[in-house]
């Protein structure tokens, strides 16, 4: 660990997080390297090494920002509503995804290479924000669903968290994908995240 003040370590972790986001705004995980992500920081290559030891665990950290970032919208509808239906519950929280698609992307990664490939402290760091964001959907249930049963909240948030994985790949479709599936006689509709979230959700909400 390098020498120095928390202050100083976490303003460089921050600058290497920040360049690597840079970097997958127009890059793939694949394309981009350590190399590539010390180019845009203030300091050596090497001296990435001394904050995270592979780009995995880069990536786990911008994954962990992610779901802090929709933490902070989750908490804001548990705190600025008194009461919601459950179409409002269903519109607050996909809007809250719409405005998240670097945390989609994310999750339609191999989330199990990237986690493998990092160590147990910062793995633990990025569980906890992903299980306050169950926290707070689970809140969100508790405030404005107080009529729902315990395995109902327990089958929604297990229902929709894995839907999460897939909400990426339908509404960001490539030149390339959408004329492979023309080829291949596969009829896409294209759907935007707030749409095929809220109709999860609503459905959910409806059972």
């Amino acid at each position: 660990m390098p020498k120095g003040t928390p202050e100083r370590t976490a303003a460089r972790k921050e600058e290497i997080v920040s360049a690597c986001e840079k970097l997958y705004q127009t890059m793939s995980f694949k394309e981009i390297t350590l190399k590539e992500i010390g180019n845009v920081t203030s300091f050596s290559r090497p001296t990435i090494y001394n904050y995270f030891q592979t780009k995995e665990e880069i990536f786990l950290a911008l994954f962990e920002l992610e779901y802090d970032r929709w933490n902070e919208d989750l908490e804001k509808i548990i705190a600025e509503n008194d009461y919601l239906d459950r179409q409002q519950i269903a519109e607050k929280i996909a809007h809250s995804l719409e405005k998240r698609e670097q945390l989609l992307k994310l999750l339609a990664m191999n989330n199990y290479d990237m986690e493998a490939n990092s160590r147990p402290e910062l793995l633990t760091s990025f569980k906890a924000a992903y299980g306050r964001s169950m926290k707070n959907i689970y809140a969100i249930l508790n405030k404005f669903c107080p009529d729902m049963k315990d395995d109902e909240r327990h089958a929604f948030v297990y229902v929709f968290f894995p839907f999460m994985f897939g909400i990426y790949p339908y509404t960001s479709v490539t030149e390339k994908q959408e004329t492979a599936m023309t080829k291949a006689d596969v009829r896409f509709i294209y759907q935007s995240v707030y749409g095929i979230t809220y109709q999860c959700l609503i459905r959910l909400l409806s059972r």
